[in-house]
């Protein structure tokens, strides 16, 4: 069963060219945009993830991932192709998205929760396993803006693996932190998978794909290059990083051909 369905997804934006006169900003709202004013953050993108998947983004900076995940979650519309997503997500995007600055941590940790669709009993019932999760007690009726970065992150991922979500999104959150609250997260995750949460993240640790990940999706400049096993993937995006002459194309036909013999 696919719990995410993405289909022939394409993103683009608008190029901004700097300041212009104001005669000219508005005789552009009128004027037809021709294809080399956007830029394809997405480009034709497919895949599936099924129920229990653990499924990585990787790449370099500026390949599409963190957009990926934007559509995933329906922060961002596609400008063509669908997504689907059946069942309850928890999604750990940006350090602290959804906190409210004035908020004490207590206050936050109930408005997330909500939003991610827990009633206010079942916050209640889960509110010290959170806490203790997050290592923040001493400080959980402080504003978070007196919150540190790791504070922060801390708190946020206890809460999204404290709902029980169906699936889990994260977007290199575990890069923040001591080496202890990472290795916290990384058996919490574990623990989840072995209970059939299904992951999606973005991550540019080797190790971490290789721990935690079935899949591993490869994509470059908006493109997928590689969709398969994680080792398989990571093996393939390694020998590329280091050694760049053998090019993209090769890998792209290497990845069609392989699909070519599955189907015969």
């Amino acid at each position: 069963m696919s719990l995410i369905e993405v289909d022939n997804v394409s993103k683009t934006f608008w190029r901004h060219r700097g300041r212009k006169l104001l005669r000219h900003t508005i005789a552009d709202l009128f004027r037809a945009r021709g294809d080399e004013h956007y830029f394809y953050a997405l480009r034709d993108i497919t895949f599936q993830v099924n129920k229990g998947e653990s499924v990585a983004l990787v790449g370099a900076n500026g390949a599409g991932k963190s957009t990926m995940l934007s559509v995933v979650t329906g922060l961002a519309r596609p400008t063509t192709g669908t997504v689907r997503v059946n069942g309850r997500v928890a999604a750990l995007l940006e350090l602290g998205s959804g906190f409210h600055p004035d908020l004490s941590g207590r206050e936050n940790v109930f408005v997330n929760a909500a939003l991610l669709g827990l009633s206010e009993q079942e916050t209640q019932d889960r509110f010290d396993a959170i806490v203790d999760f997050s290592g923040v007690r001493e400080f959980i009726d402080q504003p978070t803006r007196t919150y540190s970065s790791g504070m922060l992150v801390r708190l946020a991922f206890a809460v999204a693996v404290h709902v029980n979500p169906a699936i889990l999104i994260v977007d290199e959150v575990l890069a923040v932190g001591d080496a202890e609250f990472q290795d916290k997260c990384l058996r919490k995750i574990a623990e989840m998978r072995a209970n059939g949460t299904t992951m999606l993240c973005v991550t540019h640790s080797a190790k971490t794909v290789l721990q935690l990940c079935d899949r591993a999706i490869w994509l470059d400049h908006g493109r997928m290059i590689l969709d398969g096993s994680s080792s398989w993937v990571m093996k393939a995006y390694t020998d590329y990083t280091e050694n760049p002459q053998k090019g993209l194309p090769h890998l792209a036909r290497q990845q069609a051909d392989t699909r070519q013999s599955a189907v015969r």
